[in-house]
């Protein structure tokens, strides 16, 4: 499968072009859903938010720790992890739009920050934070390499980052590929393989502590719901099962 290269400044403009156009009632979350089982009714908004529990449980961070959110979105995420856990939390995200809106979200809250980065060139120290989180936005990225690099150079040794991407779990038949072509092209994404972890982990300097699939508590279910919603408009992509995530857990030496 041929795929194109994401550019962080069209990664940016597109997710400035799609904030722009949600309105207050869009939720605070732009990520999938997790549902503890496949014929839940559960609401999307409260999937979301699920599925933030499980990556939050998995950083093991306490008040006095200080959090780093690659790819914050509008500032759902940071604000739930720092409300359930007590730590400081700083997101990043290369969309203006996303950074006005999660700050304007953020405002009352203490400890929560966000600000307008590019992944691949962090503009942090060494070791500045205790743990990292990425939630669907590693398939952003031009490498994935670069930014678990860049995303162990600003962790402290002991901190773990929790990750959620979209993976092939399987071949994906030719007579859908035209479906998930046309996905991966219009959200600027890049697929890889599960067992492309566990190597882009240890050049980066991280050691592997899990590797989840969560698509069966995920996909088709947030595809559904998205489509219900007129969002996206990709109802086919919820019969591609092939077609799935993980989040993954990693902890720097």
């Amino acid at each position: 499968m041929s795929q194109a290269l994401p550019v962080p400044e069209d990664v940016g403009r597109l997710y400035d072009r799609f904030t722009a156009s949600r309105d207050a009632t869009s939720g605070v979350n732009m990520h999938f859903g997790y549902w503890d089982t496949p014929d839940s009714d559960v609401p999307l908004s409260d999937a979301a938010d699920r599925l933030t529990d499980l990556v939050t449980d998995r950083l093991r961070v306490a008040q006095g720790s200080h959090v780093l959110d690659v790819g914050c979105g509008v500032g759902g995420p940071a604000v739930r992890i720092a409300g359930r856990t007590g730590a400081r939390v700083t997101g990043i995200s290369n969309s203006q739009e996303q950074i006005s809106r999660a700050n304007a979200f953020a405002a009352s809250v203490d400890g929560v920050e966000f600000r307008h980065a590019d992944a691949t060139r962090m503009p942090f120290p060494p070791r500045s934070f205790d743990a990292a989180v990425a939630m669907e936005s590693i398939f952003h990225m031009p490498d994935r390499a670069v930014v678990l690099d860049q995303i162990c150079q600003a962790l402290r040794p002991g901190g773990r980052l929790v990750l959620t991407d979209f993976v092939e779990r399987a071949p994906i038949p030719v007579d859908k590929q035209p479906v998930v072509d046309r996905y991966l092209r219009e959200f600027m994404m890049t697929l890889v393989r599960v067992d492309d972890y566990p190597p882009m982990l240890r050049l980066a300097g991280l050691r592997l502590v899990e590797i989840l699939d969560i698509s069966e508590h995920t996909m088709r279910q947030t595809f559904s719901q998205f489509s219900e919603q007129g969002e996206f408009g990709h109802s086919a992509m919820a019969d591609i099962a092939e077609f799935g995530a993980v989040l993954v857990v990693a902890q720097k030496p």
